[in-house]
């Protein structure tokens, strides 16, 4: 599974309330701006521009630029802090407090059969719904490239 492939699972409309979701605040306190302003070529990034973007986005992803995807889930995720703490926090997995956890650590133990739907009903009310299954589908692929995608 690839990123692109989490992307076109959730749909346009998704993507249309996901680019809406992103901080720009959060971008630059992880010293994520300029980066995902290039990534996203945009001139200049403000709210607005981000926003008219995501038909030009979207057209991307279905040219299949990689790139992009992980960038923009990454910019999604990090303006999203608090859903990725929770869910950490949910599957037991050991994190910095910041939603980050070590590279290495080995989470089979932590996502047992059947982690993603319960996951899932756990925080589909209280988050949007792409918002939760593009998470999930970050942490599965981020522990199993392999894993096809998780639709709900």
């Amino acid at each position: 599974m690839g990123l692109i492939a989490v992307f076109q699972s959730l749909g346009r409309p998704a993507l249309d309330e996901l680019v809406q979701s992103i901080s720009l605040g959060s971008l630059r306190t992880y010293q994520m701006f300029e980066a995902f302003k290039i990534r996203a070529r945009l001139d200049k990034l403000n709210l607005e521009r981000l926003r008219r973007s995501a038909p030009r986005l979207w057209e991307r992803l279905e040219q299949g630029d990689e790139e992009l995807a992980g960038d923009l889930a990454q910019a999604v995720l990090i303006s999203n802090l608090g859903l990725v703490t929770q869910v950490l926090d949910f599957l037991k997995i050991p994190h910095d407090g910041s939603g980050f956890f070590q590279k290495g650590l080995t989470t089979e133990e932590y996502l047992t059969e059947g982690w993603q739907q319960r996951t899932f009903q756990e925080f589909r009310t209280r988050y949007p719904e792409a918002l939760v299954k593009l998470y999930i589908n970050h942490l599965q692929w981020e522990t199993d490239r392999q894993a096809p995608v998780f639709a709900g």
